[in-house]
C-alpha cells in the first residue's frame, strides 16, 4: 500500500495520474494546503520541505522499511520503477524520458506556477513579472511544440515525463496562454485528458478540496502576504 499525501495541485495530480495508470495499491492522505497541514511536525517528517506531493511506500522491493519520497519527479521515477511501467528500458529512451522530466520539474512547472502568481494572486500588479514569466511560458510551449510535432508523446511512448507536464499545461488558459497557439501540444493534452486513467485520477482529486476557496488566510500561508497591503 502506498499513502500519497495529496492536495489537487499540478504538482499532487502526477502521482495520482500514476497509480491510476497502473493500479498499485494507493490510499490518499489530504494534506490541505490551504489551511497549513502542510507545517504539521508529522508532515514535515515526511516532506521537510512542506510541499505536496509526498508519498510513503509500505511495502517496497526486498522487504524493505516503509520508504518517504518527496519532490514529484523523484516520486514518478521511483514508482516508474517499482511497477516497471512508464519508464523505458531502454538507455537512450529512458534518458530522454528522464531529460523531458527534469524539464518539466525546472522549466515548465516553475514558470508556469510564477506567471500563474502574478496573473492571478500578487497583491499588487506588476507587468514586467507577468510579461517576463508568460512569455517564458509561451517559449517552452515552444520547445514542446517541436517535440510534438512528429510524435503522439514526448519520447514518443506515454510514460512519467507526459504524466509531469499534463497537469500544469491544461490549464494554460488560466494565464491566458491559449493552446491554440500551440496544435500539437492541444492534441498531446487532449489525447491524454481523454485517457480512463486520467479521468479517473481528476474524478478521485477534485472533490477533496471541497469548499475550501483561496481567501487572505489561504494567501498568507501559501504566498506570505496580505491581501490588503
Amino acid at each position: 500500500m502506498i499513502d500519497l499525501y495529496f492536495w489537487p495541485t499540478p504538482n499532487g495530480y502526477k502521482p495520482l495520474i500514476f497509480l491510476e495508470e497502473t493500479g498499485l495499491p494507493y490510499q490518499i492522505k489530504p494534506i490541505n494546503i490551504l489551511r497549513g497541514e502542510q507545517f504539521q511536525a508529522d508532515f514535515l517528517e515526511i516532506a521537510p520541505n512542506n510541499r505536496i506531493p509526498a508519498i510513503i511506500d509500505h511495502s517496497p522491493a526486498e522487504g524493505n522499511k516503509p520508504l518517504a519520497l518527496f519532490e514529484s519527479g523523484s516520486i514518478l521515477i521511483y514508482l516508474a520503477e517499482k511497477a516497471d511501467q512508464f519508464l523505458a528500458s531502454d538507455l537512450g529512451i529512458r534518458h530522454q524520458t528522464i531529460q523531458w522530466l527534469m524539464w518539466q520539474m525546472g522549466g515548465i512547472g516553475p514558470m508556469m506556477g510564477q506567471a500563474n502568481h502574478f496573473t492571478r494572486y500578487a497583491p499588487e500588479d506588476i507587468p514586467y513579472a507577468k510579461k517576463r514569466y508568460v512569455s517564458e511560458v509561451k517559449r517552452l510551449l515552444g520547445v514542446m511544440e517541436k517535440q510534438l510535432s512528429d510524435r503522439e508523446y514526448l519520447t514518443g511512448d506515454y510514460s512519467i515525463a507526459d504524466m509531469a507536464c499534463y497537469p500544469w499545461i491544461k490549464f494554460s488558459d488560466l494565464i491566458n496562454v491559449p493552446l491554440a497557439d500551440f496544435p500539437s501540444v492541444a492534441q498531446w493534452v487532449t489525447r491524454i485528458s481523454e485517457r480512463p486513467a486520467v479521468k479517473r485520477a481528476y474524478e478521485v482529486g477534485e472533490p477533496i478540496q471541497g469548499d475550501f476557496q483561496m481567501d487572505e488566510e489561504a494567501r498568507r500561508l501559501l504566498f506570505d502576504i496580505k491581501c490588503n497591503q
